[in-house]
This record gives structure tokens, C-alpha cells and sequence, in this order.
């Protein structure tokens, strides 16, 4: 009996012996945070150590070193690194690896941001709603590496730095926020090799539960409201401020945000070097393929962006998700673009599953996976963006990074000709209960341009405060996998019900599909008897 103690005392000093030399390893592999010209902010996690040390420079020599902190992650050894660079460069190329005791990592590269003077053009991806489908366990995965890298290098080449600006993801990071695990199998590990060399910059979606987890491995600029750290912020490069906001329940309502919001944007509308706001946060204001994830609060942000862009001609854009497919809608009469930028490995919600809507501002949805491109003109005489979804298809129909949506927004107006009134005109008069609208050709000095949309007005006064017809319709209206928009003439429009013995006045405006409305035609008139 006493050998056995003996060899069962010999075994637990072994074991113990051997756990306490076991090496420390990285579990979650470098990434990008927070990157301004001037500065960047790197991140990782380690099995166990306190060393937190990045070697650095403008070669894969390095030569430079910063030190940082570490910090617990999940009651237990491992330990997340933050560390951050500063005295940098703008618009330089840097090379970097991370080191924690014996355990070093590879060499990685990022860019710094330019000065929106430097009139530099980049680009950006978005995407989201990508936490973890355990039927498609590798979707995510996909995205990354077969999607948005294979993308990139056949589209542009050379270095992804050099390609990519920073990727936004507008919640659903992974399927429960509360579950350390997932962070790292079903969230970093997949994009560790785009993470590692752009800026990541995420919101909160529903599934993050608001964990801990999210605000540890994250460290988004610290311009919010104080007593909300990094719920919402907001980031500029070049001549774009991209903002992120909390659209969760418990934050949607609270008025410090929308406060700091318009702040936020009367400080842009001033800001010179801004031409373009783009916004992020998680839940639709409207879905046409899944009616019970809208959000009525994000109306209120749509609403505060498109009266921003109408007051200063900034453009702007609202990216989401929630709704696992991809959507692209446009404000009636602003420059603002709704765009749906999922689903990035969330099982899709397919055309027919739930209920949905056939919505004006909507023309095109479709029930499939991938991710939307930003491309952005820093030229400061004529800006503009480029918003492209490139598709990796759904189960029905694989697509191989397919383009299937496109728009672009100048900063500058670029209207197109006043519509000219055709018939009824001069107090013609009507004897039917219903007449048709006919105006003239589409007409623009913007070349390429084409009519993408007529807005039409019928009133019994001049002054069309009282409207007997207001009808707004675009050139498609991709629903259901059918565009009903197919067969319709934008040049004419019939009228609803009118009454007799009345006189009545109708216009038009004639837009482009770069969101460009015309003035308004000349005030034509009927009678009817």
C-alpha cells in the first residue's frame, strides 16, 4: 500500500511538473483595432502570460518595439493583450508581430490611415449577421476566405493592406455572446487572416447579449457618450465618418444616444473634410423578407441621416442586418441608401419563410449569402462611392463572389433635366374617371446617366399642399426573385379615381440611378367633366 502512495505521489509531482512547463500559446491570433494615421491599437490572446510586447517597422525587419497590458478574459490563465502604436506615419505601410514570452507570432502588415487633405480613394467591406449555423458550420469561414480575399487579390491584387481600409460589421458576430468558446472558434479563427492585417470595427447585435466578452476583445474609439463605452463611437478615414450605434433593446430608446447622434452630425455638417457619413447598427427600420426584426427606433436614425444629407448634400448610408439576406433601398427625397449587408454565414432567411413586404424604398432583396464592397473616391473635386454586393449565392444557386448589385452616389448634385409635361395639358378636359399622365424623355448632362425614377403629383391646387395622387416609382423592384417594376414606362403614370367638375394640376421629377432628382417639370393642368 505504501508503494502505491508512493508511485500515485510520483505521479501527481510529474503532472504537476509537466502542466506547469506546458508553453504558452496564442488562441486568438492578432487583429487590428482603432487605427488612426498616427496610431493603431493591436490585440491577441494567449493561453497564459503577462507580456505583452509588439515588435514593429516599415520593413519585415522591425526594429521598433511597444509595450502594453494584459488583462482576464474568462476567469482562468488566458489573457487578452492590447497593446498600442503610436508616432506613426499616415498612410504608411507597417510590418508587426506579437510577442508573449517564448510564444511569437508571424509577421503581419496594416496600413495607416491618410488625412482626408492626402484625397486618397479606398475601400471598405461590410458585412454581418455571420454567428454560427451549425447546418452550414463553415459559412463564415467561406465569406472570409474563399469570399473576401479571393475577391480582393483577383480585383485589385498587390497587398490586402493596400486594398482594404477596414471591415464593418453591423452585429450577430457570433450566435451567443455569453458563450466564451465561440469568440474564438466561430468569430476570429475564420477571418484571423483579414482581421490581422484591417481594422475590424463591430456594433452589437442581438446575439452578443451585450457580454463582457464583446467589450474585452474589442477597443473601439472611446467618443461616445461616456457612460456608454464603445455601444456607440464613431470613426473617420480620409473624407467618410463611419458611426456605430446600439439599435439593442435597452439602448434603442435611450435618448443619451440619439442626443450624441445629433451632435455628432451637426459636428459633420460643419466639418469640411467630411463628404460622406456612413452608419451602422443592427436592426432594420424595414425588411422585406422578415417583417418581425424591424425596429420602429431605427426610423428615428434613418430619419436624422436623411435630414443631415438633404441640409448639407452630404450623402449618406445606414447599414444593418438582423435579416439574413442582402437588401438595397434609397430614401424617396434624400441622398441616403438603406443597405442590408447580410448574411455572412446566419442561416438565410429564404423567400417565403416569414412574412414580408413589398417596400417603395426597396429595390433589390435577395436570400443569399455574401458581402457588400464600399469603394470611396477621395478626389476632393468630385467625390463619390461605390456600394457592390458580391454574392456567394444560397443553397438553391451557388455564386462564385458574384456581382449582383451595384449603385454609385457623388457627393456633389448632378441633376438631371426638368421633366417636360406632356398631355393633359391647358385644362384639357377629361371624361373618364381616370386619366394618364404622359411626360417627355429622360434627359441628363451626366454621362452614363439613366432614368431610374419618376415622382408624380396630381393636386387640386397649385400649391400641391393637398395631394389627390403622390406616386414614387423606380426602375426595378427586385421581390420574391421577380422584378415587378419590369414592364413599367417611367414616362407615364395613371392617375387614381378623380372627381368630376374639378380641376386639377400635376407634376413630375424625373431621378437618376446616382439618387439625383430633376427639378420639378412645369405645373400642367386638366378639367374633368
Amino acid at each position: 500500500m505504501k508503494k502505491i502512495n508512493q508511485l500515485f505521489s510520483c505521479f501527481l509531482a510529474c503532472s504537476t511538473f509537466v502542466f506547469a512547463q506546458k508553453e504558452t500559446e496564442i488562441l486568438v491570433q492578432p487583429y487590428l483595432q482603432d487605427a488612426e494615421p498616427n496610431s493603431i491599437t493591436i490585440k491577441w490572446e494567449t493561453s497564459t502570460g503577462e507580456e505583452s510586447i509588439v515588435e514593429w517597422g516599415t520593413t519585415n525587419k522591425l526594429g521598433e518595439k511597444s509595450e502594453g497590458i494584459a488583462y482576464d478574459i474568462n476567469f482562468s490563465n488566458s489573457r487578452i493583450h492590447e497593446v498600442e502604436l503610436t508616432g506613426l506615419k499616415r498612410f504608411t505601410e507597417y510590418y508587426y508581430r506579437v510577442r508573449t514570452g517564448k510564444v511569437i507570432s508571424d509577421i503581419f502588415q496594416f496600413k495607416t490611415p491618410p488625412f482626408a487633405s492626402d484625397q486618397e480613394s479606398f475601400n471598405m467591406v461590410a458585412m454581418s449577421d455571420m454567428q454560427y449555423d451549425s447546418q452550414h458550420p463553415n459559412k463564415f469561414n467561406e465569406i472570409v476566405n474563399q469570399g473576401i480575399l479571393q475577391y480582393l487579390e483577383k480585383e485589385y491584387g498587390g497587398k490586402l493592406p493596400d486594398n482594404l481600409a477596414m471591415v464593418l460589421i453591423p452585429g450577430d458576430l457570433v450566435s451567443t455572446g455569453s458563450e466564451y468558446y465561440q469568440w474564438k472558434e466561430h468569430f476570429f479563427d475564420p477571418a484571423q487572416k483579414l482581421f490581422s492585417e484591417v481594422p475590424v470595427y463591430p456594433v452589437l447585435g442581438n446575439h452578443e447579449r451585450n457580454s463582457v466578452f464583446y467589450f474585452k476583445y474589442f477597443s473601439l474609439p472611446e467618443n461616445g457618450t461616456p457612460a456608454y463605452a464603445e455601444h456607440w463611437w464613431y470613426k473617420d478615414y480620409g473624407n467618410t465618418r463611419v458611426i456605430g450605434l446600439n439599435s439593442n433593446e435597452g439602448y434603442r430608446d435611450l435618448r443619451e444616444q440619439y442626443h450624441w447622434l445629433e451632435k455628432v452630425l451637426e459636428e459633420t455638417a460643419k466639418n469640411e473634410d467630411i463628404d460622406f457619413v456612413f452608419a451602422q447598427l443592427h436592426h432594420p427600420h424595414k425588411s422585406e423578407l422578415w417583417i418581425p426584426g424591424e425596429e420602429e427606433s431605427t426610423g428615428k436614425v434613418v430619419k436624422m441621416l436623411e435630414e443631415f444629407s438633404t441640409t448639407t448634400g452630404k450623402p449618406s448610408v445606414h447599414f444593418f442586418g438582423h435579416t439574413h439576406g442582402y437588401s438595397r433601398g434609397q430614401s424617396k427625397d434624400h441622398k441616403h441608401l438603406w443597405i442590408n449587408v447580410a448574411s455572412a454565414g446566419g442561416a438565410i432567411d429564404n423567400w417565403g419563410e416569414f412574412e414580408g413586404r413589398d417596400y417603395d424604398e426597396f429595390t433589390v432583396t435577395q436570400d443569399e449569402y455574401g458581402f457588400v464592397m464600399v469603394e470611396v473616391d477621395g478626389n476632393q473635386n468630385d467625390p463619390k462611392f461605390t456600394i457592390k454586393r458580391i454574392s456567394r449565392g444560397n443553397m438553391e444557386k451557388s455564386r462564385e463572389n458574384e456581382l449582383r448589385d451595384s449603385i454609385t452616389v457623388w457627393r456633389l448634385e448632378k441633376k438631371p433635366d426638368a421633366p417636360k409635361a406632356i398631355t393633359p395639358i391647358n385644362e384639357e378636359k377629361i371624361t373618364s374617371e381616370f386619366t394618364m399622365l404622359q411626360a417627355g424623355e429622360f434627359s441628363s448632362s451626366l454621362n452614363g446617366a439613366f432614368h431610374a425614377a419618376s415622382h408624380w403629383q396630381v393636386s387640386e391646387s397649385q400649391d400641391f399642399e393637398k395631394l389627390a395622387l403622390d406616386s414614387w416609382k423606380q426602375f426595378e423592384n427586385w421581390y420574391y426573385k421577380e422584378n415587378r417594376q419590369k414592364e413599367d414606362d417611367l414616362t407615364d403614370e395613371t392617375t387614381r379615381r378623380l372627381k368630376p367638375n374639378t380641376t386639377y394640376y400635376w407634376r413630375v421629377r424625373y431621378r437618376d440611378q446616382n439618387l439625383n432628382w430633376s427639378n420639378w417639370s412645369e405645373t400642367a393642368s386638366f378639367k374633368t367633366e
